[in-house]
């Protein structure tokens, strides 16, 4: 469900005690997106491309894959492509369910607060939201994290019933934004060694001790699988094991 592929920024501001406090502001270019979709104001295009040049390009070239946006006709093509009724339907559902983001705002900052006193060095994203065509839910490239809403709408949305599994579902939900967050983006800094990549052992052990490292961020058990359970094993027995050596056992094999 996590595939790595308007935003938040970091104020890091020096606080009493000589530490970096960390704030998350979500700005929604999902709704200048959403805007241009549904009534096809050209202020709103005019504001993607000025505001979001590289959010806009990813979407549209790399997510959508409906062509360069330097296309004469691709902004066209754009406005068509989300006239289908299913995807006017998404866009009405997304406005409803996320007209206030507060609560995710509070739960990245804290979570990527405690990412940042355990991986000090880690150059935090620039976070976004968005809205796709239900295949990516997080996109991560060039300092950026793209949140695509259409992905969280819940595991009872009609079109999620029809077309993804129980399991599949359970993840499609407001409270799996933050923890998928946290999982792409350690994915992102902690890539399956490519050498490893045909083993899908190794594959699952990784993702056991990233989703380790998401519980402990969220203080919440998110995950819970055999894989996680190994990798709470090796913390148990290393107690002096740092978050990076943990995500880096399989590299140093």
């Amino acid at each position: 469900m996590m595939i790595l592929c308007v935003g938040c920024e970091w104020q890091l501001k020096p606080s009493n005690n000589g530490d970096e406090d960390i704030k998350v502001a979500i700005e929604r270019y999902d709704r200048i997106e959403g805007l241009y979709l549904t009534t096809g104001d050209y202020s709103a295009l005019q504001q993607m491309y000025t505001n979001y040049p590289m959010q806009t390009r990813m979407l549209i070239e790399d997510m959508l894959h409906l062509g360069k946006v330097d296309d004469p006709e691709i902004n066209t093509k754009f406005l068509h492509f989300f006239q289908d009724s299913t995807l006017q339907a998404m866009l009405y559902r997304v406005r409803q369910q996320y007209v206030d983001m507060d609560d995710i705002n509070a739960d990245l900052t804290a979570a990527f607060t405690r990412l940042h006193e355990e991986l000090p060095a880690a150059e935090l994203p620039v976070v976004y939201t968005q809205v796709g065509s239900f295949d990516q839910s997080i996109v991560i490239g060039n300092g950026t994290l793209g949140i695509s809403l259409d992905k969280y709408l819940g595991a009872d949305y009609p079109f999620y019933l029809e077309n993804y599994t129980d399991d599949q579902r359970k993840m499609m939900v407001r409270s799996m934004i933050v923890p998928d967050c946290l999982g792409f983006y350690l994915l992102s800094l902690y890539p399956i060694p490519f050498e490893q990549r045909q083993s899908q052992e190794l594959r699952d052990q990784h993702m056991g001790r990233i989703q380790w490292v998401v519980n402990r961020l969220m203080g919440r058990k998110v995950f819970s699988n055999t894989f996680v359970l190994q990798a709470s094993e090796v913390m148990k027995h290393q107690k002096n094991l740092s978050i990076d050596q943990l995500l880096r056992l399989n590299q140093q094999k």
